[in-house]
């Protein structure tokens, strides 16, 4: 479980840059080509499953929530973040959000039809993140796609690596060890989307969006 003095520091620190991250991320995705399309493919798969509620997990002012709302989805956001969430229910009053963690969500086992985790897992600390993306299987129905975003590290002898970010540390992961996380706990890859970081970019990383698919039932290593 994860610490509650790294949950309050996490909303501590967001709750301060709660004004400036919402101007500076607003219209992220109008010049995200790529983005936008791993997000409808989300989008396409979550309906073609069965449909169902989707959450954002760690949805900040609530930009991508709505992104997803107007993809056709019945979305809610969640974050730990209490300024984060006032913020997104002003700017989308007809949306529903809620403040929580990740790894205590309050919603019943299987009740949803899609997740996503969009760089929400990155300050956590990488011996709680196992937790979370249990919670995240616990939430999804059989079927249900989980589409998790992160920093990548530089390579596999660097399963993760912390860095400094603008708001509170946080880490990065080798792409195959969070695969092999997720297919653990059964939730089984389908695709990934890389993309190299832009020569302006103040960190030079890879970044990484993955969707996975949560399997019927638990291999017998993730349920002994």
């Amino acid at each position: 479980m994860i610490e509650d003095d790294v949950l309050s520091a996490t909303r501590e620190a967001y709750d301060g840059a709660a004004v400036e991250y919402a101007q500076l991320f607003r219209h992220t995705l109008h010049d995200s080509p790529l983005d936008r399309a791993i997000l409808g493919a989300f989008a396409e798969v979550v309906i073609a499953s069965g449909g169902g509620q989707v959450a954002d997990l760690g949805c900040g002012p609530g930009h991508i929530t709505a992104y997803l709302g107007g993809l056709g989805l019945e979305v809610c956001g969640v974050d730990v973040s209490p300024a984060m969430i006032e913020l997104a229910r002003e700017a989308h009053p007809g949306l529903l959000f809620d403040i929580g963690a990740m790894a205590t969500l309050d919603i019943d086992d299987g009740m949803l039809g899609g997740v996503l985790s969009r760089w929400s897992i990155i300050h956590t600390p990488p011996q709680d993140v196992p937790d979370v993306l249990a919670e995240f299987y616990r939430v999804l129905k059989p079927g249900g796609h989980l589409l998790i975003g992160f920093s990548a590290s530089d390579d596999s002898s660097h399963l993760t690596q912390v860095f400094d970010h603008t708001v509170t540390p946080a880490y990065r992961w080798w792409p195959d060890h969070l695969a092999a996380m997720l297919r653990e706990i059964g939730l089984t890859e389908v695709a990934r989307m890389v993309r190299e970081p832009e020569p302006t970019d103040r960190r030079q990383f890879q970044s990484v969006q993955m969707l996975a698919r949560k399997t019927f039932a638990r291999t017998a290593s993730a349920s002994s």
